[in-house]
């Protein structure tokens, strides 16, 4: 089917929130990263969520344009067309934008869906992530209040950041960071819910920290204090009500224990960010094809090596098949597979 609009995305995250699972939010950066992902989202029967950060979009425009906003709305055209073959929900976001690019990337990408919008086309994206976590709280959300007024305006949700994820990803290096700042507190949650609650329209995500950290870790090596997400989630329904209670993003999830990633489907967590567990299973494949068929990919002492292995769609074949095997897993650990609501 088309690439949700608002009304069915906003039915997806209601119908995950109200039965305690979450969809995966798949980084891609190229046709054949989104292609694993739609292939995986459509066998697993989930709806999902693929989703273009400011270097994911970067890349996708080449080496010589490195527009980050062109490569974003390339992809998300391309998704467009395609997700028309498909028989599951899928949504467009994108991921971790800081405050410095908001003006080179977020905003070129909504005056591009309000061009749409005036030729009587659909929204390009359905929501974006603003990352204020480089900010003070008050400054952050001094920046994603008219953000979020500007999206609600074009009917996009919104997602923001509370608390810093640690760790590395896509040129963002938060390493080192002190431990406090690693875990949202439930007043900080609630002044989140203060400041955007009451816009006109506005729906938006918040991407609290509890100990995430981007980046590839063995399991067991990301501490996660899921209980600070239930902790928030009372302190802002206490305050202002049941209906008060927050979609939540889960940053930086690999490496964590399963246990732990379902404990934080009870809390409200409806979107689960995947990026580097999807970036080695697309890589591991090419990997294997060159190390086994070396010389046949390589013109070595004279020699011709042999089209048919270094053809560049002998391997991004298996590494699309790969990639959309880990969508399906991501899936299942999500208990997103088999609830697509067209189901």
């Amino acid at each position: 089917m088309p690439v949700a609009n608002y009304e069915t995305y906003c039915r997806m995250l209601d119908n995950a929130k109200r039965n305690h699972f979450a969809f995966p939010a798949i980084n891609v950066s190229s046709i054949a990263t989104a292609n694993a992902v739609l292939k995986g989202l459509a066998e697993a029967k989930s709806d999902g969520i693929l989703q273009v950060s400011t270097g994911g979009g970067e890349f996708a425009s080449g080496l010589s344009v490195k527009n980050m906003a062109m490569g974003a709305i390339t992809l998300a055209q391309h998704v467009h067309l395609m997700a028309d073959h498909y028989k599951v929900c899928i949504a467009l976001h994108t991921d971790h934008c800081t405050f410095s690019k908001l003006d080179s990337f977020v905003r070129p990408l909504l005056n591009e869906t309000r061009r749409r919008r005036e030729q009587g086309l659909p929204n390009l994206f359905n929501s974006h992530m603003f990352d204020g976590s480089d900010l003070t709280l008050e400054e952050n959300m001094k920046a994603a209040v008219p953000l979020l007024k500007e999206c609600a305006e074009l009917d996009i949700m919104l997602e923001v950041e509370a608390g810093v994820v640690g760790g590395e990803e896509d040129g963002v290096n938060r390493e080192g960071m002190p431990a406090e700042k690693l875990y949202t507190t439930p007043e900080d949650m609630k002044y989140v819910y203060e400041q955007l609650s009451g816009i006109s329209n506005g729906r938006f995500m918040l991407a609290a920290t509890f100990g995430n950290v981007h980046g590839v870790y063995k399991p067991g090596n990301v501490k996660l204090k899921p209980s600070i997400l239930k902790e928030g989630q009372k302190a802002v329904k206490e305050a202002y009500g049941v209906k008060a209670e927050m979609y939540l993003v889960f940053h930086g999830g690999s490496g964590s224990d399963l246990k732990d990633i379902h404990e934080t489907l009870e809390y409200g967590v409806i979107k689960m960010n995947i990026d580097t567990d999807t970036q080695y299973a697309f890589t591991r494949p090419i990997v294997d094809h060159m190390l086994k068929n070396y010389d046949a990919v390589l013109k070595i002492e004279n020699e011709v090596g042999n089209k048919k292995f270094y053809d560049p769609r002998s391997y991004n074949k298996k590494a699309e098949e790969a990639m959309s095997q880990r969508v399906i897993q991501a899936t299942k650990d999500l208990k997103s597979f088999g609830k697509s609501i067209l189901s």
